[in-house]
């Protein structure tokens, strides 16, 4: 069953069996207040199990153009459109948020982003990243990086 991310009162609803659950769930929300600030689009979630074609088409992406395959199992994801923008997240157990921003017309940018919860390791799959610190009222510190998707998906 889908919920709305509420960013005001930050709950870990779906997302218990992380051991960050805590920072996830503000990860979490500041997607969501994102989303609301810049598109009013409201960011709603479901569990993977619920949302296949949108974990899937995700881990495509990340094992064909960089061989990258997420150890962590998914706890939830959402796929939605704004601005002719396709846009993907899943939220994995270990804390890690993966987005993909795709660009639906022909130019345009299309880019794998890969944030990491406060209080969470380096994932040994993503070893090769450099990660800047980013500062979050509702997530403490957020670590992200991303790459550039070369292939259409």
């Amino acid at each position: 069953m889908s919920h709305a991310v509420d960013f005001a009162d930050v709950s870990t609803v779906g997302l218990e069996s992380s051991s960050v659950a805590d920072a996830l769930a503000g990860l979490r929300a500041n997607e969501a207040r994102y989303f609301k600030n810049k598109y009013d689009h409201v960011f709603t979630v479901e569990p993977a199990a619920d949302a296949k074609a949108t974990v899937d088409w995700v881990s495509g992406i990340l094992k064909e153009e960089r061989d990258i395959v997420i150890a962590s199992p998914p706890l939830e994801a959402t796929e939605f459109e704004v601005n002719g923008i396709r846009m993907a997240y899943v939220f994995y157990e270990s804390g890690l948020s993966i987005n993909v921003m795709y660009t639906l017309a022909d130019v345009g940018k299309r880019a794998v982003g890969l944030k990491l919860s406060d209080g969470m390791e380096v994932p040994e799959e993503l070893g090769a990243f450099k990660f800047v610190r980013q500062k979050s009222k509702l997530a403490g510190t957020i670590r992200g990086s991303f790459f550039v998707i070369k292939r259409e998906h």
